[in-house]
């Protein structure tokens, strides 16, 4: 039986952002839903996802830079 420590991370690291990302849309979402009402968990909700969206981006253009690096790499 052989470990693939990398493979380990890359998969505890990925678990570990979509659950901090669940916790924040579901909890923090949730927290302003049963206190302020569903207006302002929409707003919320429109909020997380417009703050996010930068990162996003970031993370798009770093995936496909190493799309495009691989792909020459091969070459």
């Amino acid at each position: 039986m052989t470990r693939d420590l990398r493979k380990y991370t890359s998969q505890t690291t990925t678990r570990l952002i979509i659950g901090g990302l669940l916790l924040v849309f579901i909890v923090g979402d949730g927290l302003i839903l049963i206190i302020y009402g569903p207006e302002a968990a929409l707003m919320g909700l429109i909020c997380l996802i417009a703050g996010l969206l930068p990162l996003v981006l970031i993370w798009g253009v770093l995936w496909g830079m190493e799309l495009i690096v691989k792909a020459a790499d091969k070459e």
